[in-house]
């Protein structure tokens, strides 16, 4: 069953790895602008120690750093306080405005073959979400796109992370991050 969700317009400020990134977002109730660091929801993107960590965070940083984006965040964070959002960026081909916030981050890297699609994760998504995520990942790996250009010999993250417990964020724990 889907999260309940709330939606924030923000700055992209900072991007940490391929699936985290630090946000200027407006507060919905007219407060001051306050720097939110997100995770991305339903994507585990490589660690930045582990083949294509880095080009994952440039794909991200090249889609969304120093751009506008609308974040629709679950109400609860995850287990190091980060928001869960999916982040929706303006195509770098958008040259009108009827685009504008068009391009799930997270699904964008998908289809390039920087992340993984957990389907422990799907009973968060709707059922197209759950669809349009499924098949990125399967195109992306039909098509050998980054991370499948070996095949399926790519480690998970979750897996990398299980094997390094001194890594930031690190978890004995299988399965990817706890969302």
């Amino acid at each position: 069953m889907p999260i309940a969700t709330t939606a924030l317009l923000c700055l992209v400020i900072a991007v940490s790895d391929g699936d985290t990134l630090k946000a200027r977002c407006q507060d919905p109730r007219n407060g001051p602008d306050t720097n939110r660091v997100v995770r991305l929801a339903n994507i585990d993107a490589p660690e930045r120690d582990q083949p294509y960590g880095w080009r994952a965070k440039k794909a991200l940083a090249d889609m969304a750093l120093r751009k506008p984006a609308r974040l629709v965040c679950r109400k609860k964070k995850d287990r190091y306080d980060r928001l869960l959002c999916n982040a929706w960026v303006t195509p770098a081909s958008c040259t009108r405005s009827s685009c504008e916030f068009t391009l799930d981050a997270g699904q964008a890297l998908l289809s390039v073959g920087l992340a993984w699609w957990p389907p422990q994760l799907a009973r968060e998504q709707t059922a197209q979400q759950r669809g349009q995520y499924e098949f990125a990942q399967f195109e992306a790996k039909a098509r050998r796109a980054g991370l499948w250009r070996d095949g399926d010999k790519a480690v998970p993250p979750w897996e990398w992370r299980r094997d390094h417990p001194g890594w930031p964020h690190a978890s004995n724990a299988p399965g990817p991050r706890a969302q």
